[in-house]
């Protein structure tokens, strides 16, 4: 017998019962509810057991992977739940797939390396049940409120409030001790009380709804509700009535604050209304006052600026935000030359009769009408908005303000004052109140009439154009656009003061709120029936508006 062989051979069975033992002994000091072949598979990889069929060892895994710390736990997890978690079939590998039309686009779960694409019968989706969504939910909310970024948190805290419940609500306490950001907080602090509603005890729901009173997230408000519309039932005995009733003073608080914010918000939208009607209506303002011109046309100068827009960005397509710096001096530069050639071409022959003038430029509105759809077709065409531009600034829960509109305001206010400025400090604006004012003084002093009411005209025509390249912002550009604003326009200069920038800003603005404050009530269409019908009867009360111009009227 070869002693040495049995010798040999006796040392590799010890072996391997030796590491059997450690084995087992590795086992019994394993983290509490972690699988060992989890365990094992965590040094280089802890999310290797999300792969287990056997949903109660996912569940584990994913218990493993909340206390691993990796910095991809938290968008696989999430990937996990929105179903876009995978694994690839021909070496087992852990992939996000995003869903495309042969397949999906994968990409390393670990790495975030991208790998190409995949047929649908190249990986298998991570499975999940019930009961391992909703503890999957709780481990995202988790890692989620412990983030570094304080954006992660607030969007965490945000969205787990909607369905909170006691054991997200424990969660929300832990995370209050250490947390730091106020906004975070005050959700964090919110969802609390929210789980405090349903305390057995008076006391505690008394101040969970002193804690809520005057806060304004919807749930809140329908939990109030709930509560003030709940009758006694025995449930809490006497504290019953005392509960609906600080339900009842809390709601009456949030619907004070929202009756406030409702009032902002259509001060707001008025002001943005307001602030469209001073741009369509400035220019038309300059020439009316100074030449006495009804122009038909103005609605067809700013669809000229809208349009101008247009082709700015047919030429810009990769610089949107750009191409609208280009298309306020340009729009400006159109609309301007094209008036200028109206009344050289037209008005300056008609002055001194107002029906021949606004015939003739109604006839010019059709022209340029015509003129757009023969070379830009019939259809409306739409300007982009910059990323800039685009989205809303939330004040809070129920206010948020959108860019465009805002951005839009601003815009008005600049170009009204600049509009100021050069009626005040240029020789131009000085020949123009002179004309506006005494005509025949005017040319007696040496001042070229004809040369001011081009210039006027042109003036007024380019801040037309200006316009139009704000209101391409707001809606589609089609060659009937500038009919919406004409109406709207004369009402603003008439009701402000025939020739007064002023009149025509603090008009616009008046109008613009006013609007919006009926619309809610009395409807779109009705309301601006009634303003309409409001203008003519102040107007027969005060035929020069609410500023009337000084001076002579302009003549022949």
């Amino acid at each position: 017998m070869n002693w040495t062989w049995v010798a040999v051979k006796l040392s590799v069975r010890m072996r391997v019962l030796l590491s059997a033992l450690i084995l087992l002994m590795g086992i019994g000091h394993a983290p509490m509810g972690v699988a060992d072949d989890v365990v094992a598979a965590s040094a280089e990889n802890p999310f290797a057991g999300l792969l287990d069929d056997d949903f109660d060892r996912k569940a584990e895994a994913i218990q493993w992977v909340e206390k691993s710390g990796h910095p991809r736990a938290l968008p696989i997890l999430q990937a996990m739940i929105d179903d876009k978690l995978f694994s690839r079939k021909e070496d087992g590998r852990l992939v996000l797939g995003v869903e495309i039309e042969d397949g999906y686009a994968i990409s390393d779960a670990l790495t975030g390396e991208a790998l190409g694409d995949a047929g649908k019968r190249d990986v298998r989706r991570v499975s999940l049940n019930n009961a391992l969504r909703g503890s999957l939910l709780t481990t995202i909310a988790k890692l989620s409120l412990a983030s570094a970024d304080t954006a992660v948190r607030l969007s965490a805290a945000t969205s787990t409030i909607k369905d909170i419940n006691a054991e997200t609500g424990e969660l929300f306490r832990q995370r209050l001790v250490v947390e730091t950001d106020a906004k975070v907080r005050e959700i964090l602090t919110t969802g609390i009380a929210l789980v405090n509603l349903d305390s057995t005890e008076e006391s505690v729901r008394i101040r969970a709804i002193a804690t809520l009173e005057g806060n304004l997230n919807q749930d809140v408000r329908n939990r109030l509700a709930t509560m003030v519309e709940r009758h006694g039932d025995g449930s809490f005995g006497e504290a019953n009535d005392n509960v609906r009733a600080a339900a009842s003073h809390a709601l009456a608080s949030i619907e004070q604050r929202l009756a406030w914010y409702g009032f902002l918000e259509n001060v707001f939208f008025g002001i943005s209304l307001g602030s469209v009607l001073l741009l369509a209506a400035v220019g038309l303002a300059i020439t009316f006052g100074v030449m006495g011109v009804i122009n038909m046309a103005h609605g067809e100068l700013i669809m000229l600026g809208a349009y101008t827009t247009y082709v700015v960005q047919q030429f810009m397509p990769n610089h949107i935000g750009a191409s609208l710096a280009v298309a306020v001096p340009l729009a400006f530069l159109v609309a301007a030359l094209v008036g200028i050639a109206i009344e050289r071409g037209i008005i300056r022959f008609l002055y001194g009769r107002p029906l021949e003038t606004l015939l003739a430029t109604f006839g010019v509105s059709l022209i340029l009408q015509q003129a757009v759809r023969s070379i830009f077709s019939p259809l409306n065409r739409s300007v982009q908005t910059p990323d800039w531009m685009s989205g809303s600034l939330a004040l809070n829960e129920v206010l948020s303000i959108t860019y465009s509109r805002l951005y839009i305001i601003v815009f008005a206010f600049v170009v009204f004052a600049l509009l100021v400025l050069v009626m005040k400090k240029t020789t131009l604006g000085l020949q123009v109140r002179a004309v506006a004012q005494n005509r025949g003084m005017a040319r007696a002093m040496g001042v070229r009439s004809g040369w001011v009411d081009a210039m006027t005209f042109g003036l007024g025509s380019g801040i037309a154009g200006i316009a139009g390249v704000a209101l391409s912002q707001l809606t589609n550009v089609g060659p009937n656009m500038g009919q919406a604003y004409i109406i709207d326009s004369f009402m603003v200069v008439v009701f402000g003061g025939v020739g007064n920038l002023w009149g025509t800003f603090v008009g616009a603005l008046s109008l613009g709120v006013i609007n919006k404050f009926m619309e809610p009530w009395a409807g779109a269409v009705l309301a601006k029936i009634l303003v309409l019908v409001a203008i003519i009867l102040f107007i027969q009360k005060r035929p020069r508006g609410l500023f009337p111009q000084k001076g002579r009227a302009v003549e022949g």
